[in-house]
């Protein structure tokens, strides 16, 4: 063996067991997400945006035998029976509640079987390039998060948080939402370049021309939007798009989701979280967001102008990684993410993670409502299946960006896009103002 080749063997077998290391703790929060709940609440919807939690518990792995075991390994499927119940194009939300699942128990021993198959073909075949185990890796921080947004729907007066992380205290300085910083016109490059992991819609990278503008510093606070509601916010039919008037009125919505008590006094992020206000706002809608921004006599950033104000080093003229530098987020330092359930950090609490321009918390906290519509860059290519992001494109979704507090830091990136309709309000999705300069 050359020492070229053997290097390769080498660094192929330390990702196998870095990939074999990061499924199983990927695992073990999944199951501590529900360890405390009944197989009742696991197998009841909670909510008609929602899947039953077992419904993910079951997606969960055949998704990973789908890619791991049968088109990596070659293996035929361990349960080909179970295909379209967990295929998410074949069996929509709406549907998953009213057809025969896989109880908590067999979900829970699907998930074991799988994992025991993934494990024999990684002790086979290596991992390859390690593209299809990172993906499906993601695929299961991802769903966390959406069990999560499940959990705080649900409310439940007796589910026990699996985590409780202390978070940083207030900055010393305290902010609103509405101080703005100054990103001069001029070229900036978006989107992933061709190393590592990225997600299709996320390439291929490529500069452009953004204007100058003026963007938020931190997310809005619920303090700021608490004025918004408390000073007409939903009652003044200027400050709303046609579209976002017509929603409001049809669901009398008045304030944010999960704001369940009395604004002026407990008020509560359904039954898990207290509303504190120098957090960011949560739960809100694109269509919310956009009037928020509309009173202030801004507007929401487009995904460019946000990607440019966490990521362009006008000085170098090259994007950098992250807002901080070259590292990956280090979780409590520079971004509050791979939360259980502690919720959003005070708006700035992380200086540690700023941006080249002096923007805070762009990664972790909430996501942040662009103004963009969810379509592919120019020269996309569907990789490696369609149905991820492609079958979205032109839909009438709208792009968020950044991450929450329940989003894995293994999946947060300046250039990771996130979308939704401008109406879903389960998201963990606040807003960031901008301005023309």
């Amino acid at each position: 063996m050359t020492p070229v080749t053997s290097s390769l063997a080498a660094s192929a077998s330390r990702t196998g067991v870095e990939i074999v290391e990061a499924l199983e703790e990927a695992r073990e929060r999944t199951l501590a997400l529900v360890a405390s709940l009944s197989t009742a609440d696991l197998e009841r919807v909670h909510s008609p945006l929602m899947s039953p939690l077992v419904w993910d518990l079951a997606h969960i792995p055949a998704y990973e035998d789908l890619w791991l075991a049968h088109r990596f390994g070659g293996r035929p499927l361990l349960r080909e029976d179970l295909a379209a119940t967990y295929d998410a194009f074949e069996t929509p939300r709406a549907a998953r509640g009213d057809i025969e699942l896989l109880g908590a128990a067999q979900a829970r021993e699907y998930l074991s079987e799988i994992r025991a198959r993934t494990l024999e073909v990684i002790d086979e075949r290596g991992v390859g390039d390690g593209t299809l185990h990172e993906m499906v890796l993601r695929h299961e921080h991802q769903h966390n998060e959406t069990m999560l947004q499940t959990l705080q729907l649900a409310c439940l007066s007796d589910y026990e948080l699996a985590e409780r992380r202390p978070l940083p205290s207030a900055p010393d300085r305290s902010y609103t939402g509405l101080e703005t910083v100054e990103v001069p016109a001029g070229p900036c490059t978006l989107g992933a370049d061709a190393r590592g992991f990225a997600y299709d819609n996320e390439r291929p990278r490529h500069r452009t021309d953004v204007r100058g503008y003026r963007i938020g510093r931190t997310p809005v606070t619920n303090a700021t939007y608490l004025t918004f509601v408390e000073g007409g916010g939903y009652q003044r039919r200027e400050w709303w798009c046609d579209e976002g008037w017509a929603w409001k009125e049809e669901y009398d919505i008045t304030r944010p989701a999960a704001w369940t008590a009395d604004l002026a006094g407990e008020s509560r992020l359904g039954k898990l979280l207290p509303l504190h206000p120098d957090r960011p706002v949560i739960h809100v809608s694109w269509f919310e967001a956009d009037a928020f921004a509309r009173a202030h006599g801004a507007r929401l950033p487009t995904e460019a102008e946000w990607e440019k104000a966490a990521t362009w080093d006008q000085e170098s003229q090259v994007a950098r990684p992250y807002p901080w530098g070259d590292e990956p987020p280090t979780p409590g330092v520079h971004a509050n993410l791979d939360q259980l359930g502690c919720g959003s950090a005070p708006a700035g609490a992380h200086p540690e993670g700023a941006s080249p321009y002096g923007c805070l918390g762009m990664l972790g906290d909430v996501w942040e409502w662009t103004s963009s519509g969810f379509d592919g860059y120019p020269g996309f290519v569907a990789h490696p299946y369609r149905e991820y992001s492609e079958v979205f494109f032109g839909g009438g979704y709208r792009v968020l960006r950044g991450g929450s507090w329940a989003t894995r830091s293994r999946v947060a990136s300046p250039t990771f896009r996130n979308w939704d309709y401008p109406q879903r309000r389960q998201i963990f999705a606040g807003l960031r103002i901008a301005s023309d300069a």
